[in-house]
């Protein structure tokens, strides 16, 4: 089954429709930008949800390791998203530090297209981490972009990360073209943002379950 994660969530409403609708996991970004939430905001959120066992993932974009086991512990949150220009050389420490938490790294696939980005791209998979996410996005925009990478030219590079370790698929993923991006990544799972939204940080309950229902109807 597809993992799903809904991600950029703000609210206690869009939180527990997504978990309604589906979902595998939230997200919560604690970076700067419209989807920002603080650890007070993030506890609370969590604290009145009622399904057990749920798997959270915050997001954070060149922040310390001992910054992120603070808000991580703080939060109760299951894994960490690492979205910004962390090194491979950093995944140690950033492992040393989460423990057994999941680690997922985030890569745009323009940077890994350009010259020396496959080599790039083999230094993260032999870093101790849980899956990479192929994201579009830049160094002045990491993510939320609400725009597709070139699927066709990533695709290559998508196969490679795939045959080490899990890899997420995200970057201008919405309801009507997430099939398509299962049938050419054959992905262990999806990440969305904007393509859920009504506006940046507020999710659209519709389109949230047309999301992960479509999703699921691949499936079957």
């Amino acid at each position: 089954m597809t993992w799903i994660k809904i991600c950029g969530t703000t609210n206690l409403q869009d939180a527990k429709e997504s978990l309604d609708a589906g979902a595998s996991c939230l997200g919560f970004i604690f970076a700067p930008g419209p989807r920002h939430v603080d650890i007070f905001s993030a506890s609370g959120i969590l604290a009145d949800l009622t399904q057990e066992d749920i798997e959270t993932v915050a997001v954070f974009v060149n922040e310390h390791p001992r910054r992120i086991g603070e808000v991580v512990s703080q939060v109760a949150c299951t894994g960490v998203q690492l979205h910004g220009d962390e090194l491979p050389e950093d995944m140690k420490e950033y492992r040393e530090t989460l423990g057994g938490r999941q680690i997922i790294k985030a890569l745009h696939a323009k940077e890994l297209l350009e010259e020396g980005g496959e080599e790039k791209l083999d230094r993260y998979l032999a870093t101790d981490i849980d899956a990479i996410l192929l994201d579009s996005g830049s160094a002045d925009e990491p993510g939320g972009t609400g725009k597709p990478f070139e699927w066709e030219r990533a695709a290559p590079l998508a196969a490679k990360i795939r045959g080490v370790m899990p890899l997420i698929i995200a970057g201008g993923l919405t309801p009507e073209n997430v099939a398509e991006a299962i049938d050419l990544f054959q992905p262990w799972g999806v990440d969305v943002v904007s393509g859920v939204e009504f506006e940046p940080g507020k999710k659209s309950s519709t389109k949230v379950r047309h999301f992960i229902a479509a999703v699921r109807e691949k499936e079957s």
